[in-house]
């Protein structure tokens, strides 16, 4: 009978106990968790200190007792590892209750320590009042400090801090966001971010984008934050949630191998530099799905499909774990923004040639009452391999990053995007689903049946291009309109052709980009050079 010792619970730890009992009854299987939850729902911390899950139980998935009744597991809480001695093939195990060690061998040991919030080295970090979140103890401190606040402050605007926020204001407490760069939601562009920020606003947070806080300082009424604008903000307590990094302690002091980017190295069967030693999770180095390099993505859904994976190679199996795309969604207020594989700027960074598109069609059909419209971003390449995709709006994101998520992973193109057979009822879609139509615009431009500019060609339109607005009147002066462009609305394109000029590139603005492609075709057919604005005038606000 092999013993497999898992350090950590949760998603990997967790998830590869259960795997590797369900797989074998004979295996002894110890799970050790220096904590004093070892299943939780850590993704769902902030929207019980929201109140949205009210009980704080539906947040514990598994105990020591249910995991021994179900599973057959040993799970020792409170009992901290403190060394790895690979040589021996043992463990010394500190109990948290008395301070007493023990020693403990393994077979085969599996590391799950997940990642530890960044702590930046910046005066007041660590003062009563500033909170991280990561587990169940951090929540309830957040949840007892929170009574009597009336102010509070995020900073970091990724996951967490945008939860967070939101989270804050629906206590109805005052709240303010702290970010140093000039985006929230770092994974997605900063055209794709702008809803959020929106959002953001329109519900009452102090949004403070390209701000940094260079100390925080504890005063009889709260806390005072020092920022990099010159500005002092007064708050009653503060929520740190500007990253997470590897928990690797355990490793080093073992002498595995890091990968260069700090993470534990692994290979594709979640084996470490020491083949009776796994590793899974956020503390993990992954590789990209995309590129092939390596990347860390502490995301939950990877977490779990590698704790299976290592639990059956823990066994004697020869599974692999096909990489990571970075697949995520995160809620912010009555918006939704969604993404997969890479953005534009990681794509710059890298040197690698791209395309874009957008389109801003609605969730379902516009006639069914309560369409509401879904901006998508997706970026490919000149053979139409499916690079990156990101989409914001109210309902239906998430469904269709998941639909482009499973399409990249099975190696589709754009051009297999125009034929996906998707569900479509009134309530639910449209004929052309925002993916198609996605796939229709891509697919048109690499077959040369369309050609697309951007806004940035709009705004610096040189003396030989005219830009021209094809939409309405009345949408012209209700919606806005790009500055310097003529209004020749497509309807009325074929008898007014002579009002444009031949001997320059046209460059053609409508509201979302179906009528510009429209009045494209039209336009050179009759011998004009022309280029259509992708996404439509929709897409220049986004950027403007």
């Amino acid at each position: 009978m092999s013993r497999i010792v898992i350090i950590g619970g949760v998603a990997g730890g967790a998830s590869a106990a259960a795997r590797a009992r369900r797989m074998s009854e004979s295996a002894e299987i110890i799970m050790l968790e220096r904590g004093e939850f070892v299943s939780f729902a850590n993704c769902g911390l902030p929207y019980h200190i929201s109140g949205e899950i009210p009980s704080r139980t539906d947040l514990l998935l598994q105990t020591p007792e249910s995991f021994k009744r179900r599973f057959n597991v040993d799970v020792r809480v409170m009992e901290e590892v403190i060394h790895i001695d690979r040589q021996e093939k043992s463990l010394r195990i500190k109990r948290q209750a008395d301070q007493s060690e023990y020693e403990l061998t393994y077979d085969k040991l599996l590391l799950s320590p997940g990642a530890a919030p960044v702590v930046p080295p910046v005066p007041g970090f660590t003062l009563p009042g500033v909170f991280q979140l990561r587990n169940i103890p951090d929540m309830d401190r957040i949840l007892a400090g929170v009574n009597g606040v009336s102010h509070a402050t995020v900073i970091g605007g990724g996951f967490i801090g945008l939860e967070m926020a939101e989270a804050f204001r629906h206590r109805g407490i005052e709240t303010a966001l702290v970010e140093m760069a000039p985006q929230v939601m770092t994974p997605v562009d900063p055209e794709m971010a702008e809803p959020l920020h929106q959002a953001l606003r329109d519900n009452g947070v102090d949004l403070r984008l390209n701000t940094a806080v260079n100390a925080i300082e504890q005063t009889e009424g709260g806390l005072l934050l020092n920022l990099s604008t010159g500005d002092v903000l007064k708050t009653g307590l503060v929520i740190s949630a500007i990253g997470v990094k590897p928990e690797t302690r355990l490793a080093v002091d073992a002498g595995l191998q890091l990968g260069a980017l700090g993470g534990i190295a692994v290979n594709e069967r979640m084996q470490t530099s020491d083949p009776d030693i796994y590793a899974v999770g956020d503390a993990v180095e992954e590789t990209c799905f995309i590129t092939g390099e390596p990347s860390l993505i502490p995301l939950a859904g990877p977490a779990n499909r590698q704790g299976r994976i290592a639990a059956d190679n823990m066994l004697g199996d020869e599974k692999t774990y096909r990489h990571t795309q970075g697949t995520a969604v995160c809620r912010v207020f009555d918006q939704t923004i969604a993404s997969t594989g890479l953005n534009e700027k990681r794509l710059k960074q890298l040197g690698r040639e791209y395309r874009k598109i957008y389109v801003h069609p609605n969730n379902h059909a516009g006639y069914f009452p309560g369409a509401t419209p879904v901006s998508m971003k997706l970026l490919f390449d000149a053979e139409g391999h499916i690079l990156g995709a990101q989409a914001v709006g109210k309902d239906g994101v998430d469904k269709r990053i998941d639909v482009i998520a499973t399409a990249q992973r099975g190696n589709l193109t754009v051009f297999d995007l125009e034929h996906l057979e998707l569900t479509y009822a009134p309530p639910y879609g449209s004929a052309k689903d925002v993916v198609n139509l996605a796939g229709f615009v891509a697919a048109n431009w690499l077959r040369g049946d369309t050609d697309i500019c951007y806004p940035e060609d709009i705004d610096t339109a040189g003396p030989n291009q005219f830009v021209v607005d094809v939409r309405t009147v009345g949408e012209r002066e209700r919606l806005g309109f790009v500055e310097g462009s003529v209004s020749v609305p497509v309807d009325e394109i074929r008898s007014r052709v002579a009002e444009l000029p031949k001997d320059k590139e046209i460059l053609i603005v409508c509201q979302v980009g179906l009528r510009g492609h429209v009045a494209h075709r039209i336009l050179t057919q009759m011998g004009y050079k022309a280029r259509n604005l992708t996404g439509g005038y929709k897409t220049w606000k986004l950027m403007h």
